[in-house]
């Protein structure tokens, strides 16, 4: 676990040492939720184009109990592990950028969980209504790297919330199809 641990911290080293200050702020706002909203707002459009009122209503409540889910899963692991984030990690802390900081711990990302499983419910969701659904997945990958750039996350954390996030948004997707059968919606 250690040889694993080491070769996080320089692949996070070499891809936050990547950054310069010209870009920082660029990336302080890809890391906002907030100013994602344009692009939520086209998926809400895309969606509702598909659906109807009554079905674009019980999506976003799935939306809204995944992304709850996620969030609460990926706070006990951040718990139960108390990894502490680059920005504070004693070892690297002094030879990397830190742009941004915080006292929480780091793993895993629910920025990547968060935004993977959302957009892998969205996408297994939509995927019958267009081949080229594949660049939702644009925003979690985007959205997460902005923590290793910021000096917030380590791969791994990136890496493991894409994992959790992708089984929460399909295993969410499953019961909407179960529940969405059942209920004839």
């Amino acid at each position: 676990m250690e040889k694993v641990i080491d070769l996080d911290k320089k692949i996070f080293v070499f891809l936050n040492g990547l950054g310069t200050e010209n870009f920082d702020n660029f990336w302080l706002i890809v890391t906002k939720q907030l100013h994602w909203t344009p692009f939520f707002l086209l998926i809400l459009y895309l969606i509702k184009k598909q659906l109807d009122w009554k079905k674009l209503g019980i999506v976003l409540l799935f939306i809204a109990v995944l992304i709850t889910f996620t969030d609460q899963v990926t706070n006990v692991f951040k718990f139960t592990f108390e990894r502490s984030r680059p920005c504070k990690d004693l070892e690297i802390s002094s030879i990397i950028r830190i742009v941004k900081c915080s006292n929480t711990y780091s793993f895993f990302s629910g920025h990547a969980s968060n935004s993977m499983a959302t957009m892998t419910f969205i996408f297994l969701l939509m995927k019958q209504y267009g081949k080229r659904m594949y660049w939702l997945f644009i925003f979690p990958f985007v959205f997460a790297y902005s923590r290793i750039y910021l000096g917030l996350h380590f791969p791994t954390d990136i890496l493991t919330g894409y994992f959790f996030g992708l089984l929460a948004g399909t295993l969410f997707f499953k019961i909407y199809q179960v529940l969405s059968k059942k209920y004839n919606w």
